[in-house]
């Protein structure tokens, strides 16, 4: 994505485009798979901890990712390709052998129907097992 293209991406998300922020979001947006902030540093080694960190809680707020619980212990993050910014129909895959969780972008979290007075904000769906990579091995 040019850099103009994510400065306009950004603002639309109401996300202040700095220096800082364009690198990152640079850097991570092209990504299918989970990340964590371990990873990026490893992408952007000349790029400050805490400038990581602040960029990635930023985008996380303004719907730009969704936070990944996936039980590892490790905030993960993963790119917003919901239809809305509702992050109600995403599930992620972990896969138990190799730690990589993956977005499943095409399946739907079915309908979960709420008591009266409940009102749903965000959806977390991990379904737990083994990868093609790692099911396609002998363990």
């Amino acid at each position: 994505m040019p850099e103009t293209t994510i400065e306009s991406y950004l603002k639309a998300h109401d996300v202040k485009p700095t220096a800082v922020r364009i690198l990152v979001w640079k850097e991570v947006q092209g990504q299918r798979e989970t990340f964590s902030l371990a990873d990026v540093e490893r992408w952007m080694p000349t790029m400050e901890r805490s400038s990581i960190f602040r960029s990635l809680r930023l985008f996380a707020e303004h719907d730009m990712l969704h936070e990944v619980d996936d039980g590892t212990g490790q905030q993960k993050y993963c790119v917003c390709r919901c239809a809305t910014n509702r992050h109600i129909n995403h599930i992620h895959f972990t896969c138990q052998h190799c730690g990589k969780t993956y977005c499943l972008e095409d399946c739907a979290i079915p309908q979960v129907p709420l008591p009266q007075g409940f009102h749903v904000k965000e959806t977390e769906y991990i379904v737990k097992g083994l990868c093609p990579n790692c099911a396609g091995k002998s363990l």
